[in-house]
C-alpha cells in the first residue's frame, strides 16, 4: 500500500517585509560598529532573498497589533523567552488551522475524514498543543490520534510525512493530516556575532499542511515511495537550536554548507539512486550557500533547483513548513508529468540529512 501526499495548504502571516527593510533595521542596532554592518549588509544581500513574512508588523515598521513589542524606533528590543512564546501562543494556531484547512480542501477528503493529526513546529511550545487545537479549530473528531513533532528544525517535515506513511501503511483507511507552522521571526537576536547575523538574514515565518492517504487513481498526488535518515560525522555545534533567556538562539556557522557539500554526494547515492533518473528536485533552501553547494556537489543544472530558490526568494526560509511549499509548487507545476521522480532533501541540526523519494501523479485522461 502506497501512501500519497493528496493535497498541500499554505498559509503565510500578513505582514510582508522586504529584505532591504529588514538589512537596514538589523544594520542600524544601536552597538553595531561598522564591520558588523558590513556584515549585516553581506549577509542579507548575499541570501538571494526578495521579501519575507512575519507575524510582527513592527518589524516592518507598522503599528505592534496588541501582542509581542518588537521595537523602539529603530532599536529591536530583546523580550523574554516567556513573552516571545506567549506571541507563538497566541499567533501560531490561526496559521496552523489556515494551512490545514487548505490542504483538506484540496485533498476530495472532508475533515471528518481525518483520522490522524501530525503537527511540527520548532519555534515555540504550550500545552495543550496545536494538535489539540486543530481537532477543536477544524471540527475534527475527537478520537483522531494526534503527534507532535517538536524542536527537530528544519528537516521535520520530512519525518513527519514519514510517520504519515508508517501510519498508512498499517492502516489502509488512515487519513493523516500533517501540518507545520514556524514563527522563526520570534526569535531575533541583535547580536552582532556573525551566526546571529546570518539567521537574522534567512529566516521567516510560514506555515503549510498535507494531506496523506492511500494513493488513489484518478486524482493528482506524490506518492511517497521511500525514506531515508543520515546524521553526518561532524556539524553537531555547527548548527544547533537552543533556548536561552531571550529567545530560542541559532547556531548556523559557516561549516553547514560546507559540510553538505562534501558529504551530499555519497548520502545521495545511497539514499536515493541513481541521480540521473531524478526529474525534479525539492532541496530545503536553508540558505542560498547551502543550495549553491548541493547542486554543484551533484552535478546539477541551473534549473534543478529552482523550485527551492523560488521560495527562498519569495518566502525566506520558514524552516519545517518550507520543504512544503517546494512541494506544493512542483505538484500545481503544469510541466510535471505523470510519473516523474522527485528527490527531497533537507538539513537539520546535528547535522542532519533526511531524504524521500516521491513519484508525482496526474490523472490519467
Amino acid at each position: 500500500m502506497t501512501a500519497s501526499i493528496l493535497s498541500i495548504g499554505t498559509a503565510l502571516p500578513r505582514t510582508r517585509v522586504a529584505q532591504s527593510a529588514l538589512r537596514d533595521l538589523f544594520a542600524a542596532q544601536p552597538g553595531f560598529d561598522r564591520r558588523s554592518q558590513r556584515l549585516v549588509g553581506a549577509a542579507f544581500d548575499a541570501a538571494a532573498i526578495d521579501t519575507r513574512h512575519t507575524v510582527l508588523p513592527q518589524l516592518a515598521g507598522a503599528a505592534a497589533e496588541g501582542g509581542l513589542a518588537a521595537r523602539d524606533g529603530d532599536a529591536l528590543l530583546m523580550p523574554p523567552t516567556g513573552a516571545r512564546n506567549d506571541e507563538y501562543r497566541r499567533t501560531a494556531p490561526a496559521l496552523f488551522a489556515e494551512a490545514a484547512r487548505g490542504a483538506i480542501a484540496g485533498s476530495g477528503r472532508d475533515a471528518a475524514a481525518v483520522t490522524h493529526v501530525v503537527t511540527v513546529s520548532c519555534t515555540g511550545m504550550f500545552a495543550p498543543g496545536p494538535d489539540y487545537l486543530l481537532v477543536r479549530d477544524l471540527d475534527l473528531s475527537p478520537s483522531v490520534e494526534r503527534y507532535h513533532l517538536g524542536f527537530i528544525g528544519c528537516a521535520a517535515a520530512i519525518p513527519a510525512l514519514r510517520l504519515a506513511a508508517r501510519i498508512v501503511a498499517a492502516d489502509h483507511d488512515a487519513v493523516v493530516l500533517v501540518a507545520a507552522a514556524e514563527l522563526c521571526s520570534l526569535h531575533w537576536q541583535t547580536s552582532s556575532h556573525p551566526d546571529q547575523i546570518v539567521a537574522a538574514s534567512v529566516f521567516a515565518d510560514g506555515a503549510a499542511a498535507a494531506v496523506v492517504a492511500a494513493a488513489e487513481g484518478g486524482r493528482a498526488g506524490l506518492d511517497l515511495e521511500d525514506f531515508a535518515t543520515f546524521v553526518t560525522d561532524e556539524g553537531e555545534k555547527d548548527m544547533a537550536w537552543t533556548v536561552g533567556d531571550s529567545g530560542f538562539e541559532m547556531t548556523l556557522t559557516p561549516e553547514v554548507p560546507r559540510i553538505i557539500g562534501r558529504e551530499i554526494a555519497a548520502i545521495a547515492a545511497d539514499v536515493l539512486g541513481d541521480l540521473a533518473e531524478v526529474d525534479a528536485w525539492a532541496v530545503h533552501p536553508g540558505g542560498r550557500s547551502i543550495l549553491d553547494r548541493v547542486e554543484s556537489a551533484l552535478a546539477l543544472d541551473a534549473a534543478a533547483l529552482a523550485p527551492s530558490r523560488e521560495v527562498l526568494r519569495a518566502h525566506g526560509n520558514m524552516s519545517s513548513a518550507t520543504l512544503l511549499f517546494i512541494l506544493r509548487d512542483l505538484l500545481a507545476d503544469p510541466d510535471r508529468a505523470d510519473g516523474d521522480r522527485v528527490a527531497a532533501l533537507a538539513f537539520g541540526p546535528g547535522l542532519t540529512v533526511e531524504a524521500a523519494r516521491l513519484v508525482l501523479r496526474r490523472p490519467v485522461a
